[in-house]
């Protein structure tokens, strides 16, 4: 059993607990986001989310879609596609013993890319540029799996 003291002096477990806590601060923004989108477009999905706008048919004009709303809640939805596995294989990775260079390499370039990537969705810049970021990220998670999977799991 690792003791708590000892988990917090590992360098790696440090680094990917900092760079958690900007990624996942960063997707709790896109929850607000599209909160804020919603709001100020009054657009909405469910009929109670509306109701202070009037009840009935006034009410259900509301009740529809906006291409802005819907780009911000698609970057949300990325993010939780992809940042979801790379807390985990990430995790792993950080408690395997990696070198802290290759680790912050690997930390660094996911969190960036995934910045990238939502500035390029909300923009919107033009592809590749979104399509790029993405796969930065989602290589980044590979590559940690990999590493992972080759030199400590047993397979």
């Amino acid at each position: 059993m690792v003791d708590l003291t000892e988990l917090m002096e590992n360098e790696v477990f440090m680094a990917f607990a900092s760079y958690t806590t900007i990624i996942l601060s960063k997707m709790m923004f896109m929850s607000t986001a599209t909160a804020f989108f919603r709001l100020t477009r009054k657009v909405f999905a469910n009929p109670e989310d509306c109701a202070s706008f009037g009840k009935g048919e006034n009410a259900k004009k509301y009740l529809r879609t906006d291409d802005r709303v819907e780009r911000v809640r698609r970057a949300h939805l990325n993010d939780l596609e992809n940042i979801v596995p790379f807390l985990g294989i990430g995790l792993l990775y950080s408690l395997s013993g990696p070198d802290l260079s290759t680790a912050l390499l690997h930390f660094r370039l996911f969190v960036g890319a995934r910045i990238y990537h939502t500035i390029a969705y909300l923009t919107p810049l033009p592809q590749p540029n979104r399509a790029l970021a993405f796969f930065i990220g989602y290589g980044v998670t590979f590559s940690m799996a990999y590493r992972l999977l080759k030199s400590r799991l047993y397979l």
